[in-house]
This record gives C-alpha cells, structure tokens and sequence, in this order.
C-alpha cells in the first residue's frame, strides 16, 4: 500500500553512507536535498558539506543538488561545495531528477539520491527510477507542512520497518542482492 514511498536504503546521516562501496558497485551520480539533509533548514554550507563534495569529487562522483527552494538559496550552497544544481525543481515530479541526471552525464541505473523526506525526496527519486537513501533529519525545527508531513512518515515507516523484518528473516536463509545488483551470501 504504501511501497512507493520506501526507501531502498535508511542511513542516520548523508555524511556516514558507505560511498567507496557504491562506487565500487558502479554508481556513479548522487543527487542530493540539501534542507535538512546535508544541513538544517536555511542555513548556508558548511564545512562538513564542503569536505563530503571534496572526497565524493576525489572518489570520481558526480553531483547535483537538487531543490524546490529558488536560485537564491540553491546557488550559493552549490558554489559552496562545488557541485551543479536544479532549483524550483517540482519534487517529486520526475524532470528534476531526469535534469540533474542529464548534468552528471548519468542515468537512472547508476545514479543515487540523498534525501530526508518521504513524499517529495524519496517518492520522486523512486518514481525516476532511482535508488534512494532516507536519511534522518538533521534539525528539528521545521516549516508547519513539514511537521505534518513528518507525521505521516512516521506512519509510512512504521509500515516499512514491519515489512523489513519479515523481509530481513527470510533473507537470511538465502542470498542478498547489494546495491549494485550483484549478489552475496549473508
């Protein structure tokens, strides 16, 4: 019922995914939110943000970011960390997506999104045909329709963890696939 909003993948920050491993599996784009995701609400880059674009750069990724805020706050944080951008992009409406892929010169197969939210991050990414991570948000403090929102994930969620475990037991007793499509044995 509510599968289109799962993630692929849930990771407690942008900053601690495993990003040697997916570019050893063949991603080669990541497509991030910035709001909440890789810093809180509004605020300007920082130097963790900076150094994560530096290393994704040394590593051979490309990136954009890629937001519904204007130009105005979407510019100076990808001048920031060195990375191309899509503003007012219409999440979660796919042609954001499919623009920041045709910036990294990537497609939906090897291409990764990094976002906080449900039904505007993980919901377009999954309806362009990309694999999503969920990560949590970094500030609690929010715009009024996000909080709602953020009351409707927890539902989605709870839905999603369920379904995991059930998914994690029968796993167990035979192969995995990883992100790149290749299997392994638990």
């Amino acid at each position: 019922m509510f599968q289109c909003f799962y993630p692929d993948y849930e990771a407690d920050n942008a900053y601690g995914i495993a990003y040697e491993e997916l570019y050893e599996a063949g991603y080669r784009g990541i497509i991030f939110d910035i709001d909440n995701t890789l810093v809180p609400h509004g605020f300007p880059a920082d130097h963790r943000a900076r150094e994560l674009f530096g290393r994704l750069r040394k590593l051979g990724f490309q990136t954009v970011l890629l937001s519904n805020n204007k130009e105005p706050r979407v510019k100076p944080f990808g001048d920031a960390v060195g990375s191309c951008y899509v503003f007012k992009a219409g999440k979660p409406g796919r042609e954001g997506y499919r623009k920041a892929m045709g910036l990294m010169g990537s497609n939906a197969g090897n291409t990764l999104f990094v976002g906080d939210q449900l039904f505007t991050d993980v919901w377009g990414a999954k309806r362009a045909g990309i694999v999503t991570y969920l990560v949590k948000p970094i500030h609690p403090k929010e715009e009024i329709q996000i909080v709602l929102k953020r009351r409707l994930e927890r539902i989605v969620l709870f839905f999603y963890h369920r379904r995991l475990g059930r998914k994690e037991k029968l796993e167990s007793k035979m192969c995995t696939k990883t992100p790149g499509g290749s299997t392994r044995e638990p």
